[in-house]
């Protein structure tokens, strides 16, 4: 167990976490042929973050069942965060479910399922991979991919070049003073 950082009613607290629970842990601690991780820092950092919004979205499979017999409206969970309101705590998991969904839609729905089987479910890539139905070994590739597009889409990492200049106005091959006809609809 590793000691983590967090914060827990403004104080700053040590939390245990488990390296060997997570798939992306082991990826990043496996060396390839040059030496290098099998993903970098920056998608490790990424799959961890998708894992930490699917956690804080309650989107986690039960394990237990519920034998309350309450109804679930009335039921309340306990948790370190007493002094929230039970509003507060639904606004949370709705903002967390919100950045899971625009996260998972940013990366594309080929990709997206690798992501949500290792990055949250935890499984490991031969599982994926044959969940999937893919070649064995191909899972590592598509996992790069998509932890890369993910990265990409939470903003980590620097752009690889500097945009041009005239990167964002709109090119044609017509002249500068040229202006395309525009025909308006008939009624």
């Amino acid at each position: 167990m590793a000691p983590a950082n967090g914060m827990r009613n403004g104080a700053a607290t040590a939390a245990a976490l488990n390296p060997a629970e997570s798939p992306l842990a082991w990826l990043r601690r496996r060396k390839d042929k040059d030496g290098e991780g099998l993903i970098s820092q920056l998608q490790f950092d990424a799959g961890e973050r998708l894992r930490a919004d699917f956690w804080f979205a309650q989107m986690t499979p039960r394990v237990t069942m519920s034998w309350s017999t309450e109804a679930p409206a009335q039921r309340r969970r306990r948790s370190g965060m007493a002094y929230r309101s039970d509003a507060d705590i639904a606004d949370t998991v709705a903002a967390a479910r919100e950045r899971v969904r625009r996260a998972l839609s940013a990366v594309g729905p080929e990709l997206a399922g690798i992501l949500i089987d290792v990055c949250c479910h935890l499984k490991g890539l031969e599982a994926a991979e044959q969940a999937a139905g893919w070649p064995q070994r191909s899972g590592k590739v598509v996992l790069q991919l998509a932890l890369t597009r993910l990265a990409r889409h939470y903003g980590l990492g620097v752009p690889t070049r500097a945009p041009s200049p005239g990167a964002g106005r709109v090119r044609h091959w017509g002249s500068d003073d040229y202006c395309p006809p525009f025909e308006l609809p008939t009624e």
